[in-house]
């Protein structure tokens, strides 16, 4: 596993360990998901979390406009 992979992984741990009931129940389903298309959970997840934060940054790039 390379460094960034193992970063990856802590932020994902922390992640989960910070989330609140409803993040927990979105990522239960994303992980019940992602077994049944057998895809991996860790880069779904981390791959969704960059897409939320890249939205957020978007979005705030247009409000700064």
């Amino acid at each position: 596993m390379t460094p960034a992979e193992r970063r990856l992984l802590q932020n994902l741990d922390r992640s989960v360990l910070d989330a609140s009931s409803e993040e927990l129940r979105k990522i239960q389903e994303m992980d019940r998901q992602t077994q049944l298309d057998g895809m991996s959970f860790c880069d779904t997840y981390i791959n969704s979390r960059l897409s939320v934060n890249n939205t957020i940054k978007q979005e705030q790039r247009k409000r700064k406009a």
